[in-house]
């Protein structure tokens, strides 16, 4: 009987949820682009791709944040985006005519609902700048624009299917 379950798990492809960017990398330092105008960035969202969602989600959240800030520090979050969606464009966070159809982007710790690009305390170190893709169950959240990560983050867990995260750093 052992065999047969090995078999079975052998022959049933797995599939992984992933997400990509042309704009940055996996513990690589972000660009200019993507740094908060604050600390002479840009503060244009990366473009974002993704695939392998598993059956049964409903939506998608886009969670941006910084866990070696003091206290944490959440610099984008959007939910609500369509099942069908395969990623976002470049600059999306700046204007919300570029998110899909349906999409809500939650308040960032920079008190805004939009994207705030990484902008640590000079001196502080290295920064990990957590970009998580979430699979939910459910097609829409209890939430509005004026609510934060804190409030958004249990929810997610909660209803998560699956996670994809891209983790590039920054420091200045």
């Amino acid at each position: 009987m052992k065999w047969l379950v090995a078999l079975i798990a052998l022959s049933v492809p797995a599939s992984a949820m992933e997400m990509t960017s042309h704009d940055m990398a996996d513990g690589a330092m972000l660009s200019t682009q993507q740094v908060h105008g604050d600390c002479n960035g840009d503060n244009i969202s990366p473009a974002l791709a993704w695939s392998g969602a598993p059956a049964g989600t409903k939506s998608f959240a886009l969670t941006v944040y910084d866990p070696d800030a003091s206290g944490g520090w959440w610099h984008w979050i959007v939910f609500d985006i369509p099942p069908g969606t395969r990623g976002l464009a470049q600059g999306a966070g700046a204007n919300p005519s570029q998110l899909p159809a349906g999409s809500i982007e939650g308040q960032n710790d920079f008190q805004r609902s939009a994207y705030g690009g990484a902008c640590p305390p000079p001196g502080s170190g290295i920064h990990h700048y957590r970009f998580t893709l979430w699979a939910l169950d459910t097609a829409s959240l209890p939430f509005d624009t004026g609510s934060g990560g804190g409030d958004i983050a249990p929810f997610l867990k909660k209803h998560a299917l699956a996670t994809a995260t891209l983790t590039p750093v920054y420091r200045r």
